[in-house]
C-alpha cells in the first residue's frame, strides 16, 4: 500500500504540479495511479485506463465521449483550451472530473512523471 501511494497522486496534487485548476470534480481525494495522453481518441480506446487520467487537447463533446465509452473518469485539459460551460456541466451530468493546465502536453507529461505518476504502457 505504501509504494502505491507514492505512485499516485490526489487531484488537487495534479492540479498543483501543473499550475492548473479544477473545473469540475466530486472527489478529490481520488488517487491518480496512471497517466496517458493523446489527442486521436481512438489511441485512448485502445488503452486500460483503470485509475488513470486521459491528458489531452481535444477540448469537445469527443473527448467526454470517447471517456464515458472507455470509463475513464478524470481528464486533464492541456495547453491553455477554453472549455465551454456547456462541456463541464455534461462531465458533470456522466461523472467525469474535469482539470485544465496552461501547459503543453510534453510539459504536463513531464511534470507528472516526474512527480510519481505511471505511464499506462
Amino acid at each position: 500500500m505504501k509504494n502505491d501511494r507514492m505512485n499516485s497522486m490526489k487531484i488537487q496534487e495534479i492540479v498543483e504540479k501543473t499550475d492548473g485548476k479544477i473545473l469540475c470534480c466530486t472527489d478529490l481525494d481520488h488517487r491518480i495511479t496512471y497517466g496517458f495522453s493523446s489527442d486521436l481518441m481512438s489511441d485512448i480506446l485502445t488503452l486500460d485506463p483503470d485509475n488513470g487520467i486521459m491528458i489531452t487537447g481535444l477540448a469537445n463533446i469527443q473527448a467526454l465521449r470517447t471517456a464515458e465509452m472507455a470509463d475513464i473518469h478524470h481528464i486533464l485539459f492541456v495547453r491553455n483550451k477554453e472549455i465551454s460551460e456547456d462541456l463541464i456541466n455534461h462531465a458533470r451530468d456522466i461523472g467525469i472530473c474535469l482539470l485544465w493546465t496552461r501547459y503543453t502536453m510534453f510539459k504536463t507529461c513531464g511534470l507528472l512523471y516526474n512527480s510519481g505518476l505511471k505511464s499506462a504502457y
